[in-house]
């Protein structure tokens, strides 16, 4: 990777739709950022389809070395996906309704700052992950949040708002599912609202489900959240925000939130429970084979660790 200032060229991939702020200005502001730090920088467009072909082109072709990402997690996936066989940075301006891998990340929610950070930042390798074909950069989940997630994607509005206006009213409605998996050598059945694959520490809004989580420690973090009386649902889900331990995994039924480490894991998803990747609802599997990708690409992140 190139680490002289005077090498770096950057492209900058603006998601005009992400998320709820407006990004009226942002390439005069990228612009006038990279000429006060001497590099080149262009900007281009986001592709709804994910079709980043001719990104590939440009860096191949014209030596661009830096991709930053102005948009939200499902736009961070697509992207990264796509060129993370080459040999660039990827850095990210988060614009998105959750923006869980920028948070994960320490990138500020500041425009300017995490535009400042893009260009003096350090590139350190991070973990992703595969569920089945499917590429995951920080998270995954079945169950409640995944439903929270189909709803949110067909909302006209966007925001913390919209999202906690739909996670309230999916819980009153919340049911389990039942879900079989094999890790670490155990096999667990168990009837829960929901499970979360973790790269990230952050479901996003910086919601914290897998505190132990690292972006860069080769395990994911895989959290349960059994079948329980929903009066007391809340209380263990903040429970386990504020700092849940790692429970291990075991081979009977139980009542409590487990959190354990994998670095794969099946799950036999018996309930056809929805399924989303990275924030983004997608079509359910009913057997997902999970495995992370360790090292999988380089992110910019604040110097200090």
């Amino acid at each position: 990777m190139p680490t002289s200032k005077s090498n770096k060229k950057y492209i900058f991939l603006v998601n005009p739709i992400s998320g709820t702020s407006a990004k009226t200005g942002l390439g005069e502001q990228v612009l006038k950022v990279a000429n006060s730090h001497g590099v080149t920088a262009i900007i281009l467009p986001t592709v709804a389809g994910g079709d980043y072909r001719f990104v590939e082109q440009k860096i191949i072709e014209e030596g661009f070395t830096e991709v930053i990402i102005c948009g939200g997690d499902g736009t961070v996936n697509q992207v990264v996906n796509s060129i993370r066989h080459l040999p660039v940075n990827f850095g990210i301006i988060p614009f998105g309704s959750g923006n869980g891998l920028a948070f994960s990340a320490r990138i500020p929610k500041s425009t300017p700052k995490a535009l400042e950070l893009a260009f003096t930042g350090k590139a350190r390798y991070v973990d992703a992950f595969m569920v089945n074909d499917s590429f995951a950069c920080m998270l995954c989940g079945l169950g409640f949040d995944a439903k929270v997630a189909h709803d949110f994607a067909n909302q006209p509005g966007r925001g913390l708002l919209t999202y906690t206006q739909q996670t309230l009213k999916n819980f009153f409605s919340a049911k389990p599912y039942h879900f079989e998996m094999v890790a670490n050598d155990h096999i667990i059945q168990t009837d829960a609202f929901f499970i979360s694959v973790a790269n990230s520490n952050q479901f996003g809004n910086k919601f914290t489900i897998a505190p132990k989580a690292s972006l860069n420690d080769g395990l994911l973090d895989i959290v349960v959240v059994p079948k329980m009386n929903k009066a007391i649902l809340p209380f263990a889900i903040i429970q386990q925000i504020s700092g849940g331990k790692l429970t291990g995994t075991k081979d009977d039924n139980y009542q409590s939130i487990q959190y354990f480490q994998a670095s794969r894991i099946q799950i036999r998803n018996r309930d056809d429970a929805p399924l989303h990747i990275d924030g983004e609802p997608r079509e359910t599997m009913e057997t997902l084979n999970i495995k992370i990708i360790p090292r999988c690409f380089q992110l910019i992140q604040p110097m200090t660790d």
